[in-house]
């Protein structure tokens, strides 16, 4: 089996979707599974929900009013007017999302947050697997929760590997064409998860792994995998190939194109993966395998925009020692702070976080009981691997003042 994964820019809209079918159409194997995010910033607008229905549930009704338009008329252009059987499906699926958002009782963002969010890929791949049938296409919906086992982490789970090999095996054995999700998953209880944003990619490697999939491919809004991001660098370069290894490294430091947690189980079974362009399907993309050399060996690029940059020394001058920085490190996973960057002296400790979920001020209240708080936020964190002194004088060219800088035998990184 090959395992297809399509994100959001490429399910934009209805010729989006067209787009999909045509590429699976023209590299059509017997048995595939196409993986599938949510269309175009559906995730963001759930989002907007999420932060009304905290603010006043009232609001919320407008909100899914445009995004229930917005998917209605993706449905009218597919399929030249009414379809009946998957507006019905549309329909019931935005009930439920009122009817939760009307009868939840719980608190807790994040969990309001993944059963709110995963709204949008079950919406998109409604709508793909009915153009599917559309196109005399048979195919089969599978609702990913019912595979993808994880704890109860929300917003970004862990997963149950033993569950979740059992479930998929059971539940894709004897299908050609199937149609899921990207992105979520589902608890012991059988409420929804998601694995992080963006994480549609881990999901497509989750099922690779369980399938023992001959190739994934992910598609892409550009030509493969680049040594820098289009939209914060010029002159950027396609890598024709790069290894598991390197892959993990750039996608570890925030390279966009793969998420972090994707490749390790297609290494494990050292399943190729290939980062191509939906705009290109006959271009040759990237190939990510094992033992390759990076090809053209350059520098590559990251930036991670809109940091917080921590820095803790200890009240009474003593050393921050492994106690200390155990400590600091609980609070770091409690407050899901996820870790960019660390640096430490003798008396004091530096880290470079993404203040994603929204809890830095509870986290600051928690370290001043023991430690001097210094917080400086909107900071840039850029990484370079492969970095040589070309490289390096890119970032002083940037003009604004370094905060800090490390720096190992292959990657170089600046906080500005």
């Amino acid at each position: 089996m090959k395992v297809f994964k399509f994100g959001g820019a490429s399910v934009k809209d209805a010729e989006g979707v067209r787009n999909l079918v045509n590429i699976f159409k023209a590299v059509k194997d017997q048995d595939t599974l196409i993986v599938v995010s949510a269309m175009g910033k559906t995730t963001n607008a759930l989002e907007k929900i999420i932060e009304v229905y905290f603010k006043n549930k009232k609001d919320t009704s407008l909100g899914i009013s445009l995004l229930k338009e917005f998917h209605l008329e993706i449905i009218k252009n597919l399929f030249q007017g009414k379809n009946i059987d998957c507006e019905t499906e549309l329909n019931k699926l935005f009930k439920e999302l009122q009817e939760f958002l009307k009868s939840n009782k719980s608190p807790d963002y994040s969990f309001v947050y993944d059963q709110v969010v995963s709204f949008g890929e079950l919406l998109s791949t409604i709508i793909i697997h009915h153009f599917m049938k559309f196109k005399k296409i048979d195919s089969f919906w599978l609702d990913a929760r019912k595979c993808i086992k994880t704890d109860d982490y929300y917003r970004s789970a862990d997963l149950n590997w033993e569950f979740t090999q059992k479930n998929i095996l059971e539940q894709v054995e004897k299908r050609s064409l199937i149609i899921t999700q990207g992105f979520i998953g589902s608890n012991s209880n059988h409420f929804t998860t998601t694995l992080g944003r963006e994480g549609s990619d881990y999901s497509a490697a989750i099922f690779a792994y369980a399938l023992n999939a001959e190739s994934v491919t992910i598609w892409k809004d550009v030509p493969g995998v680049l040594n820098s991001d289009p939209r914060y660098f010029q002159n950027t370069k396609l890598l024709n190939q790069i290894s598991y290894r390197e892959a993990i490294e750039l996608a570890f430091y925030g390279a966009s194109v793969i998420h972090p947690k994707t490749i390790q189980p297609l290494q494990q079974k050292e399943i190729p993966l290939y980062v191509k362009s939906f705009e290109n399907p006959k271009g040759k993309g990237t190939l990510v395998s094992k033992e390759k050399k990076l090809e053209p060996n350059i520098p590559c690029y990251i930036v991670k925009m809109d940091q917080v940059l921590l820095r803790l020394s200890s009240i009474d001058f003593s050393f921050i020692v492994e106690e200390n920085i155990s400590y600091i490190f609980g609070l770091l996973h409690e407050y899901q702070m996820p870790v960019e960057l660390i640096q430490n002296s003798a008396i004091s400790f530096s880290v470079c976080l993404n203040n994603k979920y929204k809890r830095l001020e509870e986290l600051v209240l928690v370290l001043r009981s023991r430690f001097n708080v210094h917080i400086t936020k909107n900071v840039d964190l850029y990484t370079i691997r492969h970095f040589d002194h070309t490289a390096s004088q890119f970032i002083r060219k940037i003009g604004k003042p370094i905060l800090l800088e490390q720096r190992t035998q292959e990657t170089a990184q600046f906080i500005i």
